[in-house]
């Protein structure tokens, strides 16, 4: 198993109409791939923030593998 870095991000409109990107949360996941980091982020985020889909407050999901010093 390894760890992955998963954020939950959304885009918005910030000062002057410009467009931002802002992240909604962040998870540290323990599982054996992306795919299944970014199922059991989702999830995890749903439960957390009460949502019945993660979606509601984010427009996409960035899953990375942590990046720990060795």
């Amino acid at each position: 198993m390894s760890i992955y870095v998963v954020r939950f991000m959304k885009n918005v409109l910030g000062e002057y109409g410009r467009q931002s990107e802002v992240c909604q949360g962040t998870l540290e996941i323990d599982a054996a791939d992306e795919d299944e980091a970014r199922e059991q982020a989702k999830a995890r985020f749903c439960k957390d923030q009460a949502l019945h889909h993660w979606s509601l407050h984010a427009d996409r999901i960035h899953v990375k593998p942590a990046d720990f010093p060795s």
